[in-house]
This record gives structure tokens, sequence and C-alpha cells, in this order.
């Protein structure tokens, strides 16, 4: 039933998000912005006499055809993904900017659905929000385990991609505070239990901001991801666990000795799990989810980094032990700390 609402509601979505780029001579993401917003208005906004009536009554009916209020958070989610997996396609969007895969999204969800399990309350910010996927994903997941109140943040600096994500969570009824702003300013949410992020990959052209940081390049610029760790660190809470989409590639390469230096002395590194070969075009493309931990309240460095690969999701009784290897390394490691 949740398929076939999702297919519902994307269709719908997508019919009317073609119907408005064609009518406003708009690109693909921004008639989509304007077709969420006319679902959460509940009418069809008109501006300057644009669209016109008769859009206006096509629109209608097409919205008409979903009751997406009706809708779990998952299933709304599902169908904006399929959205922005289009608008990748139709407005080119460059690598930075596309969504986080929600095979990633869920398996860092799990990750973190078990450190945070039964709490009383819990901050999480997503550092680099972009769409908003990942941070709804692992939101949802957590709604699911956590006992109190969840407030959760998210930071970009693109404010298209933030209009997508606030369209996405109001869509889905999560409540999010989006802030517009360079993560790597002094940021302008609270310190956080839990950072989630898919970092941007790439140089960073702010050479006086990056000077505020350890990791920096000893010349030149700095490599964007490796200050957005430090930063994240810096926002945790003591003991605070952040989740990270990162190279596979990390630590070997010669712009990392900034990152080696800084590290020992600054967080627990408690894991690198690279991600299947097979999800990405070739090895120098391959990703790892990256486990760092804030000193303080109890947290150490745990005897046994957790280091290894996803097998194939294709082989699903690998991948099911792989999986029970990394709760049991939680539960051995982590979970006595986070209690």
């Amino acid at each position: 039933m949740s398929q076939e609402q999702t297919e519902a509601l994307f269709k719908v979505l997508d019919e009317s998000t073609t119907t408005l780029q064609a009518a406003l001579k708009t690109s693909y993401l921004d008639a989509f912005i304007e077709t969420g917003d006319n679902l959460l208005n509940g009418q069809v906004q008109v501006e300057d006499g644009r669209p016109d009536d008769k859009i206006v009554a096509q629109l209608s009916d097409l919205y008409a055809q979903v009751d997406w209020q009706g809708f779990d958070a998952e299933t709304v989610r599902r169908a904006v993904q399929l959205v922005m997996l289009k608008a990748i396609r139709v407005d080119e969007i460059q690598a930075n900017h596309q969504l986080t895969p929600d095979t990633i999204a869920y398996i860092m969800g799990y990750l973190v659905t078990r450190l945070e399990k039964g709490k009383s309350h819990l901050t999480l910010l997503d550092l680099t929000v972009g769409t908003g996927n990942l941070l709804t994903a692992v939101l949802s997941q957590l709604k699911e385990v956590v006992a109190g109140k969840i407030d959760a943040y998210g930071v970009d600096n693109d404010d298209t991609l933030l209009a997508i994500a606030q369209t996405s969570s109001d869509l889905q009824r999560l409540p999010v505070e989006l802030i517009h702003q360079d993560a790597l300013e002094r940021l302008l949410v609270p310190a956080s239990d839990l950072i989630v992020a898919d970092l941007p990959i790439g140089y960073y052209p702010v050479d006086e901001n990056a000077a505020n940081y350890q990791t920096r390049a000893a010349s030149g610029h700095s490599f964007v991801h490796h200050l957005l760790l430090e930063q994240a660190v810096n926002q945790l809470t003591p003991g605070g666990i952040g989740v990270f989409l990162v190279p596979s590639q990390l630590f070997q390469t010669e712009e990392a000795k900034g990152l080696l230096k800084w590290l020992p002395t600054n967080a627990y590194f408690q894991g690198l799990l690279n991600l299947p070969s097979e999800l990405f075009m070739n090895a120098n493309a391959q990703k790892a989810i990256l486990i760092l931990q804030k000193p303080g309240a109890g947290a150490k460095q745990v005897e046994q980094v957790m280091l290894g690969e996803f097998p194939s999701f294709k082989n699903q009784s690998a991948f099911q032990k792989f999986v029970a290897e990394i709760v049991q390394w939680e539960e051995q490691n982590l979970l006595t700390d986070r209690a």
C-alpha cells in the first residue's frame, strides 16, 4: 500500500511540477518548490496572472487526486526523493548538490538509532543538509526509538536546496529548523548530541575562514570535508556522536596530514565502514561511513575500532551478517558509554 501511495504522490508531484515549469518558465526544482507550497497552502498561488486560470484548474484537479495528508512521513519522503532524482536529470544538478541515496541514509539511520534509543531528549543536526533526504530519513527512524522530544536542525548555504528541504520536511510533517548559512562560520544552532552529514567534497574557497581550523591546508585552499569534520566535533556535546559520509580514501591523501594531526587529541575515531564498491562508478568515488565521538561525559576511545566494508547489497545473507556484527560492536563498545 505504501509503495502505491508513493507512486501516486510522485505522479501528482511530477505532473504538477512539469506543468508549472512550463507555465512559469522556470527550473524543475523551482517549480517543485512552488507545487509544494501549493499543497501546503491548500490552493494554487497566482502572482501577476501566472499561472493562468486554465493551468490553475489543471493543477487543482491534479492535487485533488491524492490525499497526501493521510500518508506517513516515509511515504512522502520517498515520493519527494523520486522528484529529486528526476530533477538531477532535468536540471543537470552538480554532484555535491545531489541527494544522499536511500540505502545509505537508512544505514546511517540504523547505526544511530541503536545509540540514541530511549533518550528523553535529543538535539540532531545535519551540517550539510542539502535537500534534507538524509536528515528526514534519519529523523523518521529516530522518532521510533527516542522516548522524548527531538530538536532537529539543518544548515546549508544554498537557498534553493534549503527551500526543497523545508518543503520536504513540511510535507512529511517533521519539525525541522533550517538555517541558511556557511556551515564553516559560527553556527547559529545549539550544541548537538548527534550530527549526521553527507559531506561535500572539494576545496573551500574562503581561506580567511579556513584559517580558524586546525585541519586547514598548509598552503592554498583547504579541503571542505576536513574543515567540516572539525566544525562538527566542535559543535557536538561532550560524548556526542558524529556519523559522516566521507571519501573512502579520507586518511590516505597527501592533504590528510592536518586531519590526522588534529584527530587524536580532539575526537575518538570509533569506526570507518566502506560502502559496497558497486554503488560507485570507480574506486576513487567510493565512500565510507565515518563514526567520530567527542570526548567527555564518559566517552572513551574504543579498543577495537570498527573497520570493514559492507558486502554487496545483492548478497542479503552476507549483508545481514555484517550488520549483525556492527550491532554487536555498538553494544559492546559504544552503548555502555551512552546509557
